[in-house]
């Protein structure tokens, strides 16, 4: 495998995992990172690109982005998209899922694609509300990959992304070590060795006081939710002026 892109949204852009030289990392990144150690000795490194950006719709990304993959044609291609959609009212998961196929059966004809399915919410304040949603949109994708020939990383089934620690403070967006853990699944999915397991047991740690759950939870609101309603009531994105951070195929090293 010499060619890499991956397209979708903030997941897969990376938020909130920081880089050291500015700008997000994310589990794509470090996916890309696995590929290129993989290759043999001697062979020239990964060819990488990546034209995710937060907060886009599965409409744009299928719009926007796939024709670039279509143009590219790498040996591998990841998308993850439709989450943003189901936040939002009156969201049909049949429909996105009917959208969802129409790209991956486009990208499918030049590329292997290694899709995932949506996380459990149900341990997330008000996400957990949609946790129906969710699951049926993700019937869908694990059927979409065995009418097309997908991997799938089934991101509902990993017990370590039901702990607190794996996400960042926004709740919404996985922390450094969430996107790790994701890297390395994927990984697997694709037989690429790498070290670690992505289910490696969280240290213990003790639960938190009622009372500091309860503060976390109105700071939180406070911080990340009224912000974030007010983007949608306004119809604007936190993506509209950002651009794609690899959006050519370029070598990782």
């Amino acid at each position: 495998m010499g060619t890499y892109l991956a397209i979708g949204d903030s997941f897969s852009e990376g938020l909130n995992d920081r880089a050291p030289g500015g700008g997000f990392a994310g589990w794509a990144d470090r996916l890309a990172e696995h590929l290129d150690a993989a290759r043999p000795d001697g062979a020239p490194p990964l060819r990488y690109g990546n034209t995710a950006v937060r907060g886009k719709l599965l409409g744009q990304i299928v719009r926007d982005q796939v024709p670039i993959a279509e143009r590219f044609a790498p040996d591998l291609v990841t998308i993850a998209g439709g989450g943003n959609d189901i936040l939002r009212p009156g969201a049909d998961p049949d429909a996105l899922a009917e959208l969802f196929e129409q790209g991956v059966r486009r990208m499918s004809r030049t590329s292997h694609v290694l899709l995932f399915t949506g996380f459990d919410t149900r341990n997330s304040p008000l996400l957990n509300l949609l946790r129906g949603k969710v699951a049926a949109y993700n019937m869908h994708l694990r059927a979409i990959a065995d009418r097309n020939g997908c991997s799938v990383v089934d991101l509902w089934s990993m017990r370590a992304l039901h702990d607190r620690r794996a996400w960042s403070e926004d709740r919404l967006h996985l922390a450094p070590e969430g996107h790790r853990r994701v890297a390395l699944r994927a990984a697997q999915v694709l037989g690429a060795k790498a070290d670690g397991d992505p289910e490696e047991p969280w240290p213990a740690q003790r639960p938190k006081p009622a009372g500091v759950r309860r503060r976390e939870n109105i700071d939180w609101a406070r911080t990340h939710l009224v912000p974030w309603i007010g983007r949608r009531l306004k119809g604007t994105s936190s993506g509209d002026t950002v651009l794609p951070k690899r959006p050519e195929m370029t070598p990782l090293r």
